[in-house]
């Protein structure tokens, strides 16, 4: 089992940015690929970043490459996602997520067993 808890979230301006920060508990956190989603109202969870279990993998999605930079530090058992240059169409809900290192598909959401419950991004014009 995992335990994971995101904070950071807040509003912010257009252009501005956060840091968003995931910290585990439970099992030993370098055993988890790491990812980062995001749920607007009406619309479906998707994926924003991942990082793979040692770090060596990035993947981003089209929306926020160039603008938002995942990170981990397996000894503190923490992944942080830096978010710059901020619009609106960013404001949603951001979720934290952890899967086994072997799933390497870490762009899907079936690749996460333990999800947390998600902090507010709110991005005005």
């Amino acid at each position: 089992q995992v335990q994971l808890v995101e904070s950071g979230g807040d509003l912010v301006q257009a252009g501005g940015s956060l840091r968003l920060s995931c910290a585990a508990s439970g099992r030993p956190f370098s055993d988890f690929n790491v990812g980062w989603f995001r749920q607007a109202p009406g619309k479906e969870r998707e994926f924003v970043a991942a990082i793979s279990w040692r770090g060596g993998s990035t993947p981003y999605a089209d929306s926020v490459k160039g603008r938002f930079t995942i990170s981990r530090d397996n000894s503190k058992s923490t992944v942080d996602l830096r978010m710059n240059s901020l619009k609106p169409e960013d404001t949603a809900v951001y979720y934290c997520a952890a899967g086994m290192w072997y799933r390497t598909t870490m762009t899907s959401r079936t690749s996460y067993n333990y999800w947390g419950q998600g902090t507010q991004v709110t991005v005005s014009s």
